[in-house]
């Protein structure tokens, strides 16, 4: 079964929009399809965003629902910790996120960022460390294809 990193925008998204193509991922996993791994930051980011009141509110979002899936996160996601070793980004926060997939073992590190998906040398280069940077879009396809 292939590891999966999937992004804090992904997450959030599965929560904002449950139809939408970040849903169907979340969905996917649950239903055990791939793995993910996660690290400290990316668990406290995630934590960080969907517990915002006005996150909260906008999208009646429920504690309890939260909690839920944080617990089922940390319980059934592969954990690693990152050591700011990686040096991609212009932003430090995604060289986390990135070395956390490296970490992991990671076949696929899944985003909505343009600064990712969108850097054609960064993902060359992680590329060369045998992660595949998509879209969310791209991944799903793959894995309604059961191409991975």
């Amino acid at each position: 079964m292939p590891v999966v990193l999937l992004d804090t925008n992904v997450w959030v998204s599965a929560f904002i929009n449950p139809h939408g193509f970040p849903a169907r991922l979340r969905d996917a996993w649950i239903a055990g399809r791939f793995d993910v791994v996660v690290s400290p930051a990316l668990l406290e980011e995630i934590a960080d965003v969907l517990t915002r009141p006005r996150i909260q509110t906008k999208y009646d979002l429920s504690t309890e629902e939260i909690e839920q899936f944080l617990r089922l996160l940390q319980e059934r996601a592969l954990h690693v910790a990152p050591r700011g070793e990686l040096h991609l980004c212009r932003d430090p926060d995604d060289d986390l996120l990135l070395e956390t997939a490296v970490l992991g073992g990671a076949r696929y590190a899944v985003s909505r960022d343009d600064d990712l998906k969108g850097d054609d040398d960064l993902v060359a280069q992680m590329r060369s460390r045998g992660v595949k940077v998509l879209s969310v879009r791209r991944f799903l396809e793959w894995l309604e294809a059961d191409t991975l």
